[in-house]
């Protein structure tokens, strides 16, 4: 079972390529999914939640209002990290925890695809790490342009994360995605060949993943 993790900075396109992964075979490991189940509604990661922020954080259905705490911990440092201890440790265990599970399955090609794949420290559980990256000025526009953020707000988002450069010191491949989704297609068609050429195992038929996840 070959682990690939993958990473990169809010808004360079790294969901189009996992579901470019998942098209050629590979089972995704989505760390955002494993976070949305941690503040699930009834959950102890919601309870923990709600206690160091407030109720106030609960929309009327249940669920935990993310836009209005994002909005609070991304112009807060200390609360970022506060809300970092709470979910970080529920991610990792929960990866962890599929991994191992999906041993026993032992599917060619398995994708980690965590935005902080290198803050949570996962990288030793890859194999290889590829990270999608964008130019600075580009990046900010993209993500201004997709979550409708002030200039300010966007650039906090990303000072959040690591930099590029030490994303790239420790990914085996970096892509760049400042052209078209015709060029990332191309781009990531070569990163296939070099892929499998370094690790020919993980060309295989695709895993129907609806049915062979491993946990519920």
């Amino acid at each position: 079972m070959l682990v690939l993790g993958l990473t990169g900075g809010i808004a360079c396109g790294k969901s189009t390529v996992s579901a470019w992964l998942r098209d050629q075979g590979a089972y995704i490991l989505d760390a955002d999914e494993f976070a949305r189940q941690a503040v699930a509604p009834g959950s102890a990661g919601l309870a923990d939640v709600l206690s160091a922020f407030g109720p106030e954080y609960q929309r009327e259905d249940g669920q935990l209002d993310r836009a209005r705490l994002g909005a609070r911990v991304f112009s807060q440092p200390a609360a970022l990290q506060r809300l970092n201890g709470i979910l970080h440790p529920r991610i990792v265990a929960a990866i962890r925890r599929h991994l191992d599970e999906l041993a026993a399955l032992d599917p060619p090609l398995v994708v980690v695809d965590a935005a902080l794949l290198l803050e949570l420290d996962l990288q030793p559980w890859c194999d290889a790490v590829l990270t999608i990256e964008l130019d600075a000025p580009v990046q900010l526009a993209r993500l201004q342009s997709r979550n409708s953020l002030s200039q300010s707000d966007a650039a906090a988002r990303i000072a959040a994360q690591s930099t590029q450069a030490f994303r790239a010191a420790r990914a085996t491949w970096v892509l760049l995605n400042n052209g078209t989704v015709s060029q990332l297609t191309h781009d990531l068609e070569q990163f296939w060949r070099d892929l499998t050429a370094k690790f020919p195992g993980a060309v295989a038929p695709p895993i129907a993943q609806e049915t062979q996840h491993p946990v519920a």
